[in-house]
This record gives structure tokens, C-alpha cells and sequence, in this order.
């Protein structure tokens, strides 16, 4: 049977004798522990339990440990070296202020967060941080009472060793060293997922001295050393078991990181929710796949952004047609002779006519269905290769479908001497009305 003075951190393990644990017991003891403040199970006491013997600090155990008056210490006198049996673990979590009981007394529940707040608050106040034991009674979580008297009856050398033995808040494991041996300093988030690893896996989480080790911040060198003095002076069976965790929730609010200064929860999807909950808060592979996307998706972004552009600024010019003159010079009448001449056809859509007694210029549309005729000179006519229409050599009709002849453009003397033709005026004869291309600019005497 366990010793009286164990049976109260024994949690749910069945006194002795007890039959082998498998790993799932030792799981739930372990989560069970840490939910009440208890110290958890040492690597030592999880083998004991598997093999169905007493753990070593229990009576009968493989590593028992003699009464403490048998292993002084050299550092601390005789006479205090019976006062640690009475101090349990939980002694140097410090005593409930005034201000903290009144706010226990008033019955509200605190949460983490409203505790992290504080804590933040005291520091921009210059205030002292929430201790352990102040924030287990804040948050409603079960604390030793012996631990208040305990931290009053202390001695001096005890006052003196136990800052230290809180500085090195636990030994650092073989597998720990192996890691800080490497040379590899470990990040915040990588720290986090090992945590997180070590929880899904049931083993022990790493203590604040096994942080600070990977982390490589500078430890004190005398805490492990004063650690081992109190030990030596008084080793008790459940004091000698090193607490290799978080004593309990408000531990793990005190806790420093990205996680827990940042009061509230996190929101999804940013690099503090991914910090907090151990995934490593980083982007992309830069590679030269990632860069050549990037530059295809600004490429393409900027071709849009400068096709609109283009439109929204063409939105704002005219829209118009830029036609042929219809006012023209030809050149001086000595330059035509008899005939038709055909050179504007192309240009003016004009037809230069000169009879021994004027000149006139005919425009080149079929009055059928506004086709332009051809010239036939082995034939002396205009013939329309639409519909047949004919013409004589003054654009008059005699043959096909066309109603009345040819129209006529104004013509008139420039001042510098040449003819000047004005399409935008034209004369015309129609069917069975007077012919108007003997009006004065329907042609030029000669």
C-alpha cells in the first residue's frame, strides 16, 4: 500500500499492490494531472507503473530514498534540513494578495484571456505578475492549502534556494541535450508543434529550462546546482519527483509567447491562430515556379488595366469619316481637248467633257441604280455594266433602264486660272421636265 503521506498525489492510481497499466491509463492519469496541478508522472514512474511495481518514490521502490537526516547537504545547515518535507511542490507558486482574494471572494470565474489581460495590464503598470497560486484561485482551480504556510515557515537558505529551483523549472532530458548539442536553434513555432506532438503522443512536455535550452537563451547556471542542494537536504518520496510540466491552466497562461500576448482567441487564418496552434507561420516556396506565376499574373493584370484605360480614353474622340473633297481643281482648260477625258475617274469620280463650244464635266453614276458606267471610245458611249444602261458621249440615255441622263457638276474659272469643280452642286435633266445644263456653271464657254 502507498505510503499516507503519498496517497495524496497519487490522483486515480490504484494504491498498491496494483496490476500493470497499459499506455491509455497512464494517458488519462497524466491529462488528469495536469487538469488538477499535480505533478506528473516521470519517465521512472510511467516504467514502474507498466511493469505492475511500486514507483520509486512510493515505499518498496526501486529508488526509495533514505530518511533526510542521513544526506545533509554541505550548502545548507543541519538544523533546516527537515523543513522541505513539508513544503509541497506547489509552495513556490506565492501567496493570494489581498487585492486577488477580494476578487476570488466576489465568486466570479475568470478565463485565460481576462487573466491575460491582467497580466498585460500589470506589466504596462509596472505592477507584480499574477502568480500561480493567484491565478489556479482566479480561474477556479483547487489549491494546496498548506501551500500559504509552507512559504510563511520557510527558512531563510529555504527563501534563498527556491528562486533557483524555480529558475531551472525542471532537469533537461538526454534527448533534449542531444538536440541542443547539435548546434540547431529551435524556433517559437517549432518548439510549439513539439509540444503539441508530445500531447498527442502522451509523453512529458518540455519544461521551461528545455525551452530556453533550444531556444538558446542564457539560463542560470546556479539553478540546477542549488536545485540539486535542496534535493540532497531533503528528498522525500513525492518531492523528489521533478514537475516536468505546466503545474496546471494558469501555468499556461503565465507562459510567455505569440500565443498567449495575444489576448483573445486568434482569428482563423492569420500568423497568430497558425503560431498559437503550433504551425509554423510561413508563406510559399520563393522558387522560380512562384515567380513566374507572380509575373504571369501581373503581366495579365496590367494588359487589362491598360486595354481599359485605352477604351475609357477612346470614349472621348469623335467619331467621324474623313471623305474625298468635294470642291477640287482639275487644271486650266488648255490642258483638255476634244472628248472625253477619263484621268479624274478614279479620283473624282468625274468625267471631263469638251465639245467644240464648252466645257462641262459629267459625274459618274448611273441614274438607274447609281452604278458607275464605263467609257466605250470604239463605241462613242457611257455602258453601265449593271443593268446595260447607255449613254452618248454627253451622258445623255438612249438605251437600258436608265430614267434621264447623267448629272453634270458645277464648273467655274479659279482665280489663278484653273477649272475648279464642285461636285456638292450637280445639274440635272429630269424625264420630261427642262433641262437644266444650260444654266450659267453647268459649263464653261469656250
Amino acid at each position: 500500500m502507498a505510503d499516507e503521506s503519498k496517497t495524496g498525489i497519487l490522483g486515480h492510481l490504484p494504491p498498491l499492490p496494483r496490476p500493470a497499466l497499459n499506455n491509455s491509463v497512464i494517458g488519462m492519469e497524466q491529462a488528469y494531472r495536469q487538469r488538477k496541478g499535480l505533478p506528473l508522472l516521470t519517465d521512472a514512474d510511467i516504467e514502474a507503473l507498466k511493469a505492475g511495481q511500486p514507483m520509486p518514490w512510493e515505499v518498496g521502490g526501486a529508488a526509495a530514498s533514505p530518511a533526510p537526516t542521513t544526506a545533509p547537504a554541505p550548502a545548507v545547515p543541519p538544523s533546516t534540513s527537515a523543513a522541505p518535507v513539508a513544503a509541497p511542490p506547489v509552495a513556490a507558486a506565492g501567496a493570494i494578495s489581498e487585492e486577488v482574494a477580494k476578487w476570488v471572494a466576489q465568486g466570479n470565474k475568470w478565463s485565460k484571456s481576462t487573466i491575460a489581460a491582467e497580466q498585460a495590464r500589470r506589466g504596462r503598470k509596472g505592477l507584480p505578475a499574477l502568480n500561480n497560486a493567484e491565478m489556479s484561485a482566479l480561474l477556479g482551480e483547487p489549491v494546496e492549502a498548506t501551500a500559504p504556510a509552507a512559504a510563511a515557515t520557510a527558512t531563510p537558505t529555504q527563501a534563498a534556494a527556491a528562486p533557483a529551483a524555480k529558475a531551472a523549472s525542471g532537469p533537461i532530458s538526454a534527448e533534449v541535450a542531444k538536440w541542443v548539442a547539435e548546434g540547431k536553434k529551435w524556433s517559437k513555432s517549432t518548439i510549439a508543434a513539439e509540444q503539441a506532438r508530445r500531447g498527442r503522443k502522451g509523453l512529458l512536455a518540455l519544461t521551461d529550462s528545455e525551452v530556453a535550452a533550444l531556444l538558446g537563451e542564457p539560463a542560470a547556471a546556479e539553478a540546477p546546482a542549488a536545485a540539486a542542494g535542496v534535493a540532497q537536504v531533503a528528498k522525500p518520496a513525492a518531492a523528489a519527483r521533478p514537475v516536468t510540466g505546466p503545474p496546471s491552466a494558469a501555468a499556461s497562461v503565465s507562459r510567455s509567447g505569440e500565443s498567449v500576448t495575444y489576448v483573445g482567441t486568434p482569428a482563423v487564418g492569420t500568423s497568430r491562430a497558425a503560431a498559437s496552434a503550433g504551425v509554423a507561420s510561413v508563406g510559399p516556396d520563393d522558387n522560380e515556379i512562384s515567380q513566374a506565376r507572380r509575373r504571369f499574373a501581373w503581366a495579365a493584370f496590367a494588359a487589362f488595366m491598360t486595354a481599359w484605360f485605352i477604351a475609357f480614353f477612346r470614349f472621348f474622340l469623335p467619331r467621324t469619316l474623313f471623305e474625298p473633297a468635294t470642291s477640287f481643281k482639275i487644271g486650266y482648260p488648255a490642258d483638255f481637248g476634244l472628248g472625253v477625258d477619263t484621268k479624274f475617274q478614279q479620283k473624282y469620280r468625274i468625267w471631263v467633257d469638251r465639245t467644240p463650244d464648252r466645257i462641262f464635266v459629267i459625274y459618274a453614276r448611273c441614274t438607274h441604280l447609281g452604278c458607275t458606267p464605263d467609257w466605250k471610245p470604239a463605241e462613242n458611249k457611257f455602258k453601265c455594266p449593271c443593268h446595260g444602261s447607255g449613254y452618248d458621249s454627253e451622258g445623255v440615255n438612249f438605251e437600258g433602264p436608265a430614267p434621264r441622263p447623267m448629272d453634270r457638276a458645277r464648273v467655274e474659272i479659279a482665280p489663278d486660272g484653273q477649272i475648279l469643280v464642285d461636285v456638292s452642286k450637280l445639274y440635272q435633266w429630269p424625264k420630261g421636265q427642262p433641262s437644266a445644263f444650260n444654266d450659267p456653271g453647268a459649263f464653261l464657254p469656250t
